[in-house]
């Protein structure tokens, strides 16, 4: 499939054009547009530009409030619950780790639990939102059942991914954001929308068959067999089950009924690094981590080993100069009035 090679501000101009047709102010449009141009810099083409579409049907099905007013309930020194009023993820998730970096600036951690929000997009934005403040973060989402339990053939737990972000004094920080899944879905619809074959360990057909064909798979699998499964648990009781929301199999479906609201939930944690030592000692210990990770003897056929996010990052710092492929569907989409 064609493809088309665009500068960033071109990209979130575009996106932010669909965005505002869809009643979405333009404020709230531009940081759906940094969120999915930001994944689109890092390569994970699945939570990028592509997603805008899908945006804006459940947009104009009524499944999104366009203009949600936010509310924010103290539960304790450290805690709040955050109602998203059903706004775009994205906006919504911003919003949150904003309190929760506050409320750890204050009281050394803090925990934000969201409520009534939809699909937030790439974690790894909240994370590096979080360590541009110098501040640590764990943020978890669940999403809808698509994932088969270890030893199960349909599907329970959705791709409920974490992620972990950890500011360094001179280095980039370490940002792990990763599925409970061996993939996220979007990676499986990147796929079928460029017509690429997928590995045989990322999803089964309705008959749990692994396959390769990504207009095929039915249901994706955990990452490591029952590790991923346990994990994926985990993450829909500190968000659904915590929140009051619903879990597993009881949250709505993304690509299905348009026309009613997700009420999904998200779970954010944010700690300052000075809790127990000083903030300093510890930016710099990070950064001497980086070092010596980079300095270990790589296995044959690595150059380097490298800290999680550190790929994308590298990816991201080429894109910026040499602009991003988007293929020449999506682009005609975007342009589209």
């Amino acid at each position: 499939m064609s493809e088309i090679i665009l500068q960033k501000e071109e990209l979130k101009s575009l996106v932010v054009g669909k965005l505002i047709e869809s009643k979405v102010s333009e404020g709230h449009a531009k940081v759906v547009a940094d969120i999915l141009v930001h994944a689109d810099l890092r390569g994970v083409s699945s939570h990028g530009v592509l997603r805008t579409e899908h945006y804006v049907k459940r947009l104009s099905k009524g499944g999104m409030n366009p203009k949600p007013d936010f509310k924010v309930e103290k539960k304790g020194s450290s805690a709040v619950l955050f109602d998203g009023d059903d706004g775009l993820g994205h906006v919504v998730t911003k919003e949150a780790v904003g309190e929760a970096i506050k409320l750890s600036k204050e009281n050394g951690i803090g925990i934000v639990g969201i409520v009534k929000s939809s699909h937030c997009g790439a974690l790894s934005y909240y994370a590096e939102q979080a360590a541009e403040q110098d501040t640590i973060s764990m943020i978890m989402t669940h999403t809808d059942s698509a994932v088969v339990p270890f030893g199960g053939a349909e599907a329970f737990f959705g791709t409920n991914p974490i992620a972990y972000g950890f500011p360094a004094s001179q280095r980039k920080p370490i940002i792990l954001d990763m599925a409970t899944s061996n993939v996220a879905l979007g990676k499986v619809l990147h796929a079928r929308e460029t017509g690429s074959e997928i590995p045989d360990n990322w999803g089964v057909d309705e008959n749990g068959k692994p396959v390769t064909d990504p207009n095929l798979v039915k249901h994706l699998l955990p990452v490591s067999g029952p590790k991923g499964y346990g994990l994926a648990m985990v993450v829909d009781i500190l968000t659904g089950v915590l929140t009051g929301s619903a879990f597993g199999p009881g949250i709505s479906k993304m690509y299905g009924d348009y026309n009613q609201y997700r009420k999904l939930s998200h779970t954010i944690v944010t700690i300052d690094p000075g809790l127990f030592i000083d903030k300093n000692e510890f930016l710099k210990n990070i950064d001497r981590m980086i070092d010596e990770l980079h300095d270990i003897k790589p296995a044959e056929g690595f150059s380097s080993v490298m800290v999680p996010g550190e790929p994308e990052q590298r990816k991201e710092e080429a894109r910026k100069k040499e602009g991003i492929p988007i293929p020449q569907s999506i682009y005609e989409y975007l342009k589209s009035s």
